[in-house]
């Protein structure tokens, strides 16, 4: 309460002491005991009469009303932040619904300009070329065994 150490005590036991004596003391600190005491339970009685008081005059309720305009849900801040929440955790490459993702990828492949369109045909035509010269040198290879395993 008032924030005395043991030492503290010590040295005001001693002045007590030296200026009450001994015969008295034992007297004093049970006086100082009982007021102690009475002004403790001062305190508590004035702390109820204050909180009767509150309670009669409705400053509780009060409070509360307060407490409930506070509220996040009363003024659809919950509904905001779940909002925010999915927002955060959305992958846009991930879609809820299939449809979502079908029509990126069905826009994707529509919305190729001409000449993409036509570097996209030539990389074909080059891959297709290259696989049929890579076929033929193997079927010439292989004509090129048979004819020497024959001579």
């Amino acid at each position: 309460m008032f924030d005395i150490g043991m030492s503290e005590l010590l040295i005001i036991g001693v002045v007590a002491l030296i200026v009450v004596g001994p015969k008295d003391l034992p007297g004093m600190f049970r006086t100082l005991g009982r007021f102690t005491a009475r002004a403790k339970s001062m305190a508590r009685e004035f702390s109820r009469a204050m909180e009767a008081a509150a309670d009669e005059t409705g400053v509780k309720e009060a409070a509360d009303a307060l407490k409930g305009a506070a509220n996040p849900k009363k003024f659809g801040l919950d509904k905001l932040n779940e909002a925010a929440d999915k927002f955060e955790k959305w992958d846009p490459t991930k879609a809820a619904d299939g449809k979502a993702a079908a029509k990126t990828t069905a826009l994707q492949k529509d919305e190729l300009s001409p000449e993409r369109a036509e570097a996209a045909q030539k990389i074909s035509d080059a891959a297709a070329k290259k696989a049929t010269e890579r076929l033929q040198a193997e079927l010439d290879a292989e004509e090129q065994a048979k004819k020497d395993g024959e001579a």
